[in-house]
């Protein structure tokens, strides 16, 4: 059988045993110390914990499907900073307790490396919560009394990661701009990292969420701490739309000329 990772000095197997909380294990400590099989059963046991606990932030991150950031075509757009995109995947950011905003048209990837991010930050051992601003927006909008708004306040203000897409594809009213303000105001107390991406530069975030008194000052708390990455481009949708479209269209001519 192949070792499995962890000490067997005894004084630092008890404080393993300790943080497992098999206390079963620790009130025979003097008769079971000096057994063979123990060190190994302590690591089955981090073994087991640490997949279920992998699998259970996975769950919670709700990251959905995404490409790999190795599929990442980094010659599509016409404008990225690379190196301060592989930045963010060192996660440095998160310790730090800083911010990152993707700024950029539709279609140039902004999502994919939002969601590549939030797995890479789960794998890491962070809490993570991915979701769309209208998603999260509604649902703490939906909420009927003030108790359950604090409740669910903490589904997005709790995890270590939050990850938001698409801010600016549709418009809020001053509620849901105050919401916005509540959540990120309330990570930037406790520095918690906010991932974001955004079709609109922030001078048009007025036209986001219009008749709202907070945008400026949710803009400044958002951005204080934070790697702003511009993204320009054609969108890469668009790209594949029109080469799908001349591929059958070159199709059809072929096949008539053979009929």
């Amino acid at each position: 059988m192949s070792n499995l990772p962890g000490t067997t000095e005894p004084s630092q197997l008890r404080d393993r045993i300790q943080r497992l909380g098999l206390f079963g294990l620790l009130a025979s400590w003097s008769e079971l110390a000096e057994q063979p099989w123990l060190p190994q059963l302590v690591a089955i046991e981090e073994r087991e914990r640490k997949r279920r606990s992998l699998e259970r932030r996975l769950l919670n991150a709700r990251i959905g499907a995404f490409k790999p950031i190795a599929d990442f075509d980094w010659t599509w757009p016409s404008k990225i900073d690379r190196e301060a995109v592989e930045e963010l995947l060192t996660l440095r950011f998160i310790d730090e307790g800083s911010n990152a905003v993707l700024v950029g048209p539709n279609g140039l990837g902004k999502t994919m490396l939002l969601r590549n991010l939030a797995h890479q930050s789960t794998l890491q051992g962070h809490t993570v919560r991915f979701t769309t601003a209208s998603d999260m927006l509604a649902d703490l909008a939906a909420q009927e009394s003030s108790v359950a708004l604090s409740r669910r306040l903490r589904r997005y203000t709790q995890p270590r990661l939050l990850c938001v897409d698409e801010v600016g594809y549709l418009s809020y009213s001053g509620r849901y701009a105050d919401l916005l303000f509540e959540v990120v105001t309330r990570r930037y107390d406790d520095s918690r990292s906010i991932l974001l991406s955004t079709n609109k530069k922030f001078a048009e975030w007025a036209e986001v969420f219009p008749h709202a008194a907070c945008t400026v000052t949710l803009i400044d708390r958002l951005i204080h701490r934070a790697e702003i990455i511009d993204l320009e481009g054609e969108s890469y949708r668009l790209k594949e739309a029109k080469e799908r479209a001349a591929n059958k269209s070159s199709a059809r001519r072929t096949k008539r000329k053979t009929a």
